[in-house]
């Protein structure tokens, strides 16, 4: 189940997971594309061992995406994993820089694309669900924090 965050990470369970969604200076939205799932998805993955969520972020976004992101990271959401009792965080963060994306992870490359764009590929990819829920809830810490 997704939850709002309030832009504080979650204390009542471990967090083992950490997703972002990266804006750039121009307000599109960064995501990548599962070659496994098949999916237009965030940038993110599980946390390694002794690793703190903030290197996990960078590691995940410099392999799945080819980005350096800026160190504010807002979390937005989380999902609560029952059958680990675990939660994956997701937060935004503006994009910094960009590296080149390393081969041979689940990702073929990143696509930029405003909130609608991505609204309209992931409803015609999958339709309603988590993603779009997402989405929304981006789209709204997008416009009173990152909007300038």
């Amino acid at each position: 189940m997704l939850r709002p965050l309030n832009g504080d990470f979650p204390t009542d369970k471990k967090i083992a997971g950490i997703h972002s969604l990266p804006i750039t200076d121009d307000g599109s939205i960064v995501m990548v594309w599962d070659k496994n799932e098949k999916a237009l998805t965030t940038v993110g993955g599980r946390l390694e061992d002794n690793e703190d969520i903030h290197t996990a972020l960078d590691r995940e976004t410099i392999e799945e995406a080819g980005i350096i992101l800026e160190s504010r990271r807002v979390p937005i959401a989380a999902w609560y994993w029952e059958n680990t009792d675990t939660y994956t965080v997701y937060v935004m963060a503006k994009v910094k820089n960009y590296a080149l994306i390393p081969e041979g992870f689940e990702t073929t490359g990143r696509v930029t694309m405003n909130f609608e764009t991505a609204r309209q590929m992931i409803s015609k990819i999958e339709g309603d669900g988590f993603r779009m829920e997402l989405l929304t809830m981006a789209e709204s810490v997008y416009e009173k924090l990152f909007k300038s």
